[in-house]
C-alpha cells in the first residue's frame, strides 16, 4: 500500500505533468518528431544510352593486356581468354545516373586460363593525371597496379582463385586501394559458379553505388563525394570470361518513375 501522503504527491505530479505538457503543446514549443530517414530509393532502367551485342567486333572497346591473349567480339559474345591482367574499356564516357548491365560467364572447359576467377569491373573511372580525367588518354600495360591512380569504383567478384568478392572505392593514390571490412566477402554464395551465365548490374546514381548479381544486391555503398562520370571496364587476370547483352541505361529512381507514369 502507498502511504496517503505519497499517493497525493504522486497524483499532484501526474496532474502537474499533464498540465505542463498541455501548456507546452498549445504554444507550439514541442513539434512532431522528425520522420525516420527514408531508405535509399530503388532504381529502374530508363532509356538505353549505349548497347553492344558483340556482332561488330571491338569497335566500341579498348583492350589493355599485360601479356598476349585472346579478346574478340563476334557471334553475340565478347570472349576474353587471357593469361594475365587485362582491362577491356568501353570507349564512351558515362555520366550518371546510370545502370550498367551485362551477362557474364566464367568458363571452365579445360583451357589453360579456365581457372574460374576474377570477374571484375571498374566503373565511373577517371584519371586525375590525364587531360579532362580521360582514362583512355594514357596507355596502361594491363597490370593491376597500373590502375591504382584512378578514381573509380571496383568490384572483384571471385578474385584470388574464386575465394574473395570485394568492393573498393579507388582514391587516386598508388598502392592505396581502400577496402572496408564489410566489403570483403568470402562466402561461397558470393563467388563464381563455373559455366553459369549470371546477370551483373552496376549502379552509379549520385551517392548511391550498388552492385547486383542475378538481382541480388551484393554491395550497397553510400558515397558522400561520388564519382558521377567516367569509363567502364571489364577487368580480369588469368581467366576465361564470356560477356553478352551489354547495356547502359539511364537510371531512374522508382519514385520519379511512378510520378511520371501518373
Amino acid at each position: 500500500m502507498i502511504p496517503i501522503r505519497q499517493a497525493f504527491l504522486l497524483m499532484g505530479f501526474i496532474l502537474d505533468r499533464r498540465a505542463f505538457l498541455h501548456a507546452v503543446m498549445s504554444t507550439g514549443i514541442i513539434t512532431a518528431l522528425p520522420a525516420a530517414a527514408a531508405p535509399a530509393p530503388a532504381f529502374t532502367a530508363g532509356r538505353v544510352l549505349h548497347a553492344d551485342d558483340f556482332t561488330q567486333g571491338l569497335t566500341q572497346w579498348l583492350v589493355q593486356m599485360h601479356q598476349p591473349g585472346q579478346v574478340a567480339a563476334q557471334g553475340g559474345m565478347l570472349e576474353i581468354d587471357v593469361p594475365a591482367g587485362t582491362s577491356v574499356w568501353f570507349r564512351q564516357e558515362l555520366s550518371g545516373p546510370v545502370l550498367i548491365e551485362y551477362e557474364a560467364q566464367a568458363v571452365s572447359a579445360g583451357g589453360p586460363n579456365d581457372r574460374v576467377s576474377d570477374l571484375n569491373a571498374f566503373w565511373m573511372a577517371t584519371d586525375p593525371a590525364a587531360p579532362g580525367g580521360d582514362v583512355l588518354a594514357r596507355p596502361r600495360s594491363g597490370r593491376f597496379e597500373d590502375y591504382d591512380t584512378l578514381k573509380t569504383y571496383y568490384v572483384g567478384q571471385g578474385g584470388n582463385w574464386n575465394k574473395t568478392t570485394r568492393f573498393r572505392r579507388y582514391i587516386g593514390r598508388q598502392d592505396d586501394r581502400p577496402l572496408l571490412p564489410e566489403n570483403d566477402r568470402q562466402n561461397a554464395a558470393d563467388m563464381l559458379v563455373p559455366n553459369r551465365w549470371q546477370k551483373i548490374t552496376l549502379l552509379a546514381a549520385g551517392a548511391t553505388i550498388r552492385y547486383f548479381r542475378d538481382g541480388k544486391l551484393l554491395f550497397d555503398y553510400h558515397d558522400s563525394e561520388p564519382y558521377t562520370r567516367g569509363h567502364f571496364a571489364i577487368r580480369t587476370t588469368q581467366s576465361h570470361l564470356r560477356i553478352r547483352h551489354f547495356r547502359v541505361y539511364q537510371a531512374v529512381a522508382q519514385q520519379t518513375a511512378a510520378m511520371t507514369n501518373r
